[in-house]
């Protein structure tokens, strides 16, 4: 995407803090760029301190910039030497706990981000909001008497109801049960792409963000290290790192063959580029637990170590005979006991390899 065309763009983004004992300053991020178009969802995903909630502050216009700058619509929102204050940028905010005033009923919430309106316009906006979130029968509700994803869609509402540019979302499912969180994100997918709205939203758990996002950028020690759409993160990392964060994968040996093919201890796998100049080379081979399936014909056995019932599907821990550890995802109908040795076969149709 051509960074004059994003609604949202980040250049060379860096935020310095004090430190505890005050010599010296503390990088929270540094380096980090980004796009985002009019209607996307972006994600940043990483663990805890890697820097993604202060981007997301310093977009509200809450932390000043070290370097870089932030652009909302081609126009300076942030640079080391300008703040435009945060009621200037256009842009809504959700935060972890909802922030939901107690004392005010679901509709009154609603309509307290929008006070430049009359009373009579503000009142129809929020309910119009509500019904876009598919909560008009709780328009005189309190906070306390709903569940926590009606709360969350509640605080969306309010934060969409001014019509901001952009909605972060920080940490938007983190209070709320882990068995519904994917399903939550895809209903915030639905209400934020039927709106239109452009959304940026900071999260640790990827299937938060591969339930909701357009991209996603994993994010390491202040930096993003791939910034692409779910698909490509799982299928064709940049690196290591994402190939370790995203998903659950192991890299086991292989050595580079004739024809673009690379050999594991499971067979030969056809590669995406050209390698025919490096035949013989030793690589390491990102195999995920939908490249080997389960198949009692094949010659080649591996022992169950462990398992998990996912109800469609067993998760198993599979260790090969040089003593390599593989995963796969097998039918519930075959239930094999631990320790047990079944057949597996490859199938993988995407192969990455890292050079040693």
């Amino acid at each position: 995407m051509n960074s004059d065309s994003a609604l949202l763009s980040i250049k060379d983004l860096g935020i310095d803090y004090p430190s505890p004992e005050g010599h010296s300053s503390i990088s929270a991020v540094r380096g980090l760029n980004l796009d985002l178009a009019q209607g996307e969802i972006g994600c940043l995903l990483g663990s805890s301190g890697c820097g993604k909630s202060s981007v997301l502050r310093a977009i509200c216009g809450f932390e000043k910039l070290t370097s870089g700058e932030i652009l909302l619509r081609n126009q300076i929102a942030s640079s080391p030497l300008m703040n435009l204050p945060t009621n200037q940028r256009r842009v809504g905010m959700v935060f972890q706990d909802f922030a939901l005033f107690p004392h005010l009923n679901v509709l009154d919430n609603i309509a307290f981000g929008i006070r430049n309106l009359p009373r009579t316009k503000r009142i129809a906006t929020a309910m119009d909001w509500l019904q876009r979130v598919a909560l008009s029968d709780k328009a005189k509700y309190y906070p306390h008497e709903l569940s926590g994803g009606q709360q969350q869609r509640v605080a969306l509402a309010r934060a969409m109801a001014p019509e901001p540019d952009l909605i972060l979302l920080d940490e938007p499912f983190s209070s709320l049960d882990v068995d519904l969180r994917e399903r939550l994100a895809a209903d915030m997918r639905d209400i934020l792409k039927a709106n239109q709205v452009t959304a940026l939203l900071v999260t640790h758990d990827q299937l938060e963000a591969f339930a909701i996002a357009d991209k996603v950028g994993v994010m390491k020690d202040g930096r993003v290290i791939q910034w692409d759409a779910p698909y490509e993160l799982y299928h064709q990392p940049v690196n290591r790192y994402v190939a370790d964060f995203i998903g659950r994968g192991v890299l086991i040996k292989g050595v580079i063959q004739a024809q673009n093919k690379v050999l594991i201890e499971l067979g030969e796998l056809d590669l995406d580029q050209n390698y025919q100049n490096d035949i013989g080379e030793e690589v390491d081979v990102l195999l995920r637990e939908d490249d080997i399936y389960h198949d009692d014909d094949s010659p080649v056995l591996a022992e169950v170590v462990s398992k998990t019932f996912k109800g469609a599907d067993f998760l198993y821990t599979l260790k090969l005979h040089s003593g390599a550890i593989v995963f796969a995802l097998v039918p519930s109908h075959h239930n094999h006991a631990i320790s047990e040795k079944i057949g597996v076969r490859l199938a993988a149709d995407h192969v990455v390899i890292f050079k040693k």
